[in-house]
């Protein structure tokens, strides 16, 4: 099959684009290079270019006689959306728009959509199960619930079939050690901490030690990069058009704040300074997802279920190269 990746310059876009290349299947990424690094996609196959230029998006679309869009494309940061609301919806709603507009252009009938774990705001179960009810606390998580709500119109009414996929916490990077988490500025945990073990920050902050959880800090599920490119080829393939579906990503198990430093401590050797910090508005103490129906639907299985080798991924990725990418260029991609 012949695929679109929007955001495929970011850090889950280029795992699943390698993904799907090694499966024998024909990858353009679509790109603007913001917060993105052209080093991380495959030479000849980037078109940079923005969500809101249509017609370079249906050309594109036709050129490349593409069956189905991967839509990576977007912002992701939380405290940038409530600074920030209207670039968050500009970007990641009105650029969806446009990019769908082009969709039915080009009549392809397949997209599988970068969701988040955010749509839940604050559950009041966990696990998380799908039907858990979505009130999302902040701008990025509402963008984000709002495209999926834009899929089921579009599917009822163009027969645009669609595929939602909620991650929860990405995290690892590709073995090779080719591909990694470069973001700027970085948010993501365990990358975070990875940056104390390289003598780049004095210390990690925890924020909180005081939650109801057996060491008193945050629990999260932490679900490889490469787990969640698998996931997306197998919505890809589970598509047909007129048909939809929203699914968790995630491990099942979750580790918290701590456990996840002493993992670090254990796989880099580094002593890593923690520093105890108030908690931040907004932080549940546990969020873990139940992955049962992306398991049963799309015959999905993480691979990597150990923390301490999800990290040992990261480590190897960011010994290799602690400056990142170090491109000019740096996508509104994930």
């Amino acid at each position: 099959m012949s695929f679109l990746v929007t955001g495929g310059a970011g850090y889950i876009g280029s795992h699943a684009t390698r993904l799907f290349l090694s499966r024998g299947h024909d990858v353009v990424v679509y790109d603007n290079l913001s917060r993105g690094h052209e080093a991380a996609v495959p030479q000849g196959r980037l078109i940079v270019g923005e969500l809101t230029d249509r017609q370079l998006l249906a050309s594109t679309l036709r050129e490349y006689d593409v069956e189905g869009v991967v839509h990576f494309a977007g912002l992701t940061y939380v405290g940038e959306s409530v600074e920030d609301p209207a670039l968050y919806y500009q970007t990641n709603v009105a650029g969806t728009l446009s990019l769908l507009d082009a969709v039915r252009a080009a009549n392809v009938r397949r997209v599988v959509f970068s969701s988040t774990a955010a749509v839940y705001g604050m559950p009041d179960s966990c696990p998380i199960h799908e039907e858990c009810s979505r009130s999302p606390i902040n701008p990025y998580g509402r963008t984000k619930l709002m495209v999926e709500q834009i899929l089921a119109d579009y599917q009822t009414a163009y027969g645009i079939g669609f595929v939602a996929l909620r991650y929860f916490n990405a995290a690892g990077a590709d073995a090779s050690g080719e591909l990694g988490e470069d973001h700027a500025p970085e948010t993501h945990l365990i990358p975070l901490v990875l940056q104390v073990a390289l003598g780049q920050r004095k210390s990690i902050a925890v924020f909180g030690n005081d939650y109801d959880t057996p060491d008193g800090t945050c629990i999260r599920d932490y679900i490889h990069v490469n787990d969640l490119a698998d996931a997306h080829l197998r919505a890809l393939e589970w598509l047909e058009p007129g048909k939809a579906g929203a699914f968790n990503l995630g491990t099942g198990h979750g580790h918290s704040v701590r456990e996840i430093i002493d993992v670090c401590r254990a796989v880099t050797g580094k002593e890593i300074p923690e520093v105890i910090r108030d908690r931040r508005p907004g932080d549940p103490a546990r969020l873990v997802a139940s992955s049962e129906a992306a398991r049963r639907e799309l015959g999905w299985k993480p691979r990597f279920t150990d923390i301490q080798e999800i990290v040992a991924t990261a480590w190897n990725w960011h010994s290799k190269r602690p400056a990142g990418y170090r491109t000019s260029h740096s996508n509104a991609s994930r």
